[in-house]
């Protein structure tokens, strides 16, 4: 599965972005899904997840303000981002494993086979 992330930017606090991720490659119905956030010097953290039959998880620094969803149609994963704080800064990247359909281990990197390059978001004060 190949994956090419868009949509990142720089906003101000308080702003919105949609990340979108386009999948191709791939023809499988059942997968994991999940939008991982890395800044230098940590860990890749996981922010939100979906499975295929539309079971979502989100770290808890997001509820309320971030919705993650997707269009089977267009193979597109999304991230709707709001109320966007100084602290959401980071590398923004989709990953994806098409060989489960459960995905109660959303949060972890290692649960996912592939990767895209990642979309740059940046929150000013």
């Amino acid at each position: 599965v190949q994956l090419v992330e868009s949509g990142g930017g720089s906003v101000q606090a308080g702003g919105s972005l949609r990340l979108s991720c386009l999948a191709s490659g791939h023809t499988e119905f059942n997968y994991c899904m999940a939008w991982f956030r890395q800044t230098p010097g940590k860990k890749r953290e996981g922010v939100a997840g979906i499975s295929s039959y539309g079971s979502t998880g989100y770290a808890d620094s997001v509820k309320g303000r971030f919705t993650i969803s997707t269009d089977k149609v267009k193979n597109t994963l999304y991230l709707e981002m709001n109320s966007l704080e100084p602290g959401d800064s980071g590398m923004y990247y989709c990953a994806a494993d098409v060989s489960r359909w459960v995905c109660p281990l959303w949060r972890y990197p290692s649960e996912y086979t592939s990767w895209g390059q990642g979309t740059q978001v940046t929150v000013s004060s």
